[in-house]
């Protein structure tokens, strides 16, 4: 082997200087290759044969050395041979906890929900019943899509705390929820934003005051209203005159909501603006 190509090899294989010395290069690689390929071959071996109880032992070992692409298809065979003997409850745990490894959230979620049904007395139903919820956690997607599975996972914690009180998981399950929790909040608060920011003003005040009803504890909340106010008062002043009065005023009751809560806002100065201008407009209507 020429220097360039081993200096190649010791480069992307990360070798030190002072193992390449010891060992040469060659018979290293060709080491790591053979037994690569005999780990296949005894894997196949494995997986073509009819001991299954080899088959069990092996796919517990695979699981618990990370390797679950070998325990996985070991245990989908495992799963009807087994169902009706006392190693049925392991398989179908282990199934599942392997779905979860292969990062297929949907199946486990699945096969942790039908473990609890399928194996009420079990000692593990509790924490299949909390994977379950935490499948649904996983996938839920980012704040602005879709939050339907984040509703769900919602749900399926809370009914895991009705049935469990006194679980362990119960810390675990409430910090959950308020991440999802705060998930949902984002979106909705972006989805006002968005309308103000499309200066479909009317639309921006519903959908922020339904952020309010919904998060009444919001960190968002002093934003929201100034964005309330300020959406009153556009919307307000691009309406037709027959409709400006019973606009202004809203945009007044929108102030006084916001200096209530927030006397000392960064937005103060500007909402004041608003307050102002929406007087004199009204002042100029109703001579």
């Amino acid at each position: 082997m020429s220097c360039k190509r081993e200096k190649y090899f010791k480069r992307t294989l990360g070798f030190s200087s002072k193992f390449s010395n010891d060992i040469p290069l060659v018979v290293f690689i060709t080491t790591i290759v053979l037994t690569m390929m005999l780990s296949c071959s005894e894997y196949n071996k494995i997986l073509k044969g009819s001991d299954y109880n080899l088959k069990y032992e092996k796919a517990l070992e695979y699981y618990e050395n990370n390797q679950c692409y070998k325990s996985l298809p070991l245990l989908e065979e495992l799963m009807s041979y087994f169902r009706m003997t006392s190693k049925g409850e392991d398989v179908y745990y282990y199934y599942a906890q392997n779905q979860y490894c292969m990062g297929d959230y949907y199946l486990a979620g699945y096969y942790f929900k039908r473990f609890v049904k399928n194996f009420p007395q079990s000692s593990r139903v509790e924490e299949c019943a909390f994977n379950s919820a935490i499948c649904l956690m996983m996938n839920s997607p980012d704040y602005y899509l879709d939050q339907d599975e984040s509703y769900k996972a919602i749900d399926e914690f809370q009914l895991f705390m009705s049935k469990h009180p006194n679980s362990y998981l119960i810390d675990s399950c409430n910090k959950m929820v308020s991440n999802l929790r705060n998930r949902l909040e984002l979106k909705s608060f972006e989805k006002g934003k968005l309308y103000y920011k499309m200066e479909k003003f009317r639309s921006a005040t519903i959908a922020l005051n339904t952020t309010i009803s919904e998060f009444p504890n919001t960190n968002f909340k002093e934003e929201i209203l100034f964005l309330i106010l300020k959406s009153n008062f556009l919307y307000a002043s691009n309406s037709v005159d027959s409709k400006k009065i019973e606009r202004f005023e809203e945009s007044i009751k929108s102030y006084y909501s916001f200096v209530d809560s927030f006397k000392s806002s960064k937005f103060a100065r500007e909402a004041e603006s608003f307050y102002l201008s929406s007087l004199k407009e009204l002042e100029k209507l109703k001579i």
